[in-house]
């Protein structure tokens, strides 16, 4: 795959009072006639991130048709799972209703953030969410003791299937605590209670990766595709492909798109959310630090 930079198409900088900086891990969701809800988390003025979403339309992606004026997700009260951060990570369309499946953080003190899973329902076609637990859906466990986050889910069958980022350890480097995660698989009869088995889709290649994150799964003719952000100095985007969605090959060579020479997104490239329209793939992304310019659109050459 080849992609051509479309370029910044939302900048977050003091839209509205949740919204003062950052535009990060951008979540679409096709709307039908090239029409995309954008969802996305956004910090206010206290660093805080919560989830809100915008519309463009694919013929004039830098054209922004609305903002959600309030967030759509707010933070949990004061020691809950998610009362520091929530970050949006897929749409289930399930019927009627619209399925979100977020990142949840709360601060530490030994370690600087403990995250988890967590699900929102909206009967209004995305107007408002409704959290579906005060608990988190994927909580710490045995096989995953350290944190989970960035979910993303297919309801094949009746079957759902969980792809998932899991921390699997906090190390000291240079003094400061720094988590190692990569991807792993998961699968549910109701969305909501996952059977967790261990099983890794997407490992570190070497000992310079630390993380490999955020992954977004397409199943095109029989093939799952899967883009996903993976670092060691800086994040780039990742690619592998599976024939069952449980083994994966790594493909990174080609993800077909890089940092640029210079401007915002220069430095790292990360969080890649892909669609399709008219036979053509849509990818949005973030940039340097983490979406602080905002969102990016690459099409498919």
């Amino acid at each position: 795959m080849r992609w051509r930079k479309r370029g910044l198409i939302f900048a977050p900088q003091n839209l509205v009072e949740w919204v003062r900086t950052h535009a990060w891990v951008p979540t679409p969701d096709p709307l039908g006639d090239g029409y995309v809800r954008i969802y996305f988390a956004g910090r206010n003025a206290d660093n805080l991130s919560q989830v809100g979403a915008f519309t463009i339309h694919l013929d004039e992606p830098h054209k922004i048709l609305d903002l959600s004026p309030e967030p759509l997700v707010e933070l949990g009260p004061l020691g809950a799972f998610d009362d520091s951060a929530i970050l949006p990570a897929w749409i289930v369309n399930d019927g009627e209703s619209k399925r979100l499946y977020y990142v949840a953080w709360m601060q530490g003190k030994r370690v600087p953030f403990y995250a988890s899973i967590g699900s929102a329902i909206s009967h209004d076609d995305g107007k408002s969410f409704s959290k579906v637990s005060k608990a988190p859906m994927l909580p710490r466990s045995d096989i995953d003791p350290f944190f989970t986050a960035a979910p993303c889910v297919h309801v094949e069958n009746g079957q759902w299937r969980l792809w998932y980022t899991a921390n699997t350890q906090w190390r000291l480097v240079d003094g400061a605590p720094l988590p190692k995660y990569h991807i792993k698989y998961a699968e549910s009869d109701d969305g909501i209670t996952w059977r967790r088995d261990g099983i890794v889709a997407i490992d570190f290649k070497d000992d310079s990766e630390y993380a490999i994150s955020r992954p977004w799964v397409v199943r095109e003719e029989g093939i799952y595709r899967m883009w996903y952000s993976y670092r060691g100095k800086s994040y780039r985007i990742g690619y592998a492909e599976s024939d069952d969605g449980v083994v994966w090959c790594r493909m990174d060579d080609k993800a077909g798109i890089d940092v640029s020479p210079s401007g915002e997104d220069s430095e790292m490239v990360e969080y890649a959310a892909v669609i399709r329209h008219q036979d053509r793939r849509y990818m949005f992304y973030n940039g340097n630090n983490y979406g602080a310019a905002g969102i990016f659109l690459a099409t498919e050459e």
